[in-house]
């Protein structure tokens, strides 16, 4: 009988299920805004995924960048993001003021 536990498929099919698996841990770490810099370092994830996976939240409209400032870990600026659409600011409202005073 053969061992199907060593083929590709089934290899890439675990890399696949632990991207998955980092993305729902780092979409509910951005519940409160943070940097990518502050979820690396409290999920372990490397922050160059954290960067790929906030890229596709963004296509996504899943989170939003909130304010840019000085990041507490490492002292540089840096984007603060959020996954919570109550802290989302909303871009419609900001064009019906400009609209507003014509």
């Amino acid at each position: 009988m053969k061992n199907n536990h060593n083929s590709p498929i089934h290899k890439r099919q675990g890399k696949y299920n632990k991207f998955i698996a980092q993305m729902k841990i780092i979409f509910s770490a951005f519940e409160t805004e943070k940097t990518m810099l502050q979820v690396s370092v409290e999920t372990g994830i490397l922050r160059a995924n954290i960067c790929r996976y906030v890229a596709t939240f963004r296509k996504q409209d899943r989170i939003q960048e909130l304010k840019k400032d000085y990041c507490p870990i490492s002292g540089h600026k840096a984007g603060f993001y959020t996954t919570n659409k109550e802290l989302f600011i909303n871009t419609n409202t900001q064009y019906q003021i400009f609209d507003n005073e014509n």
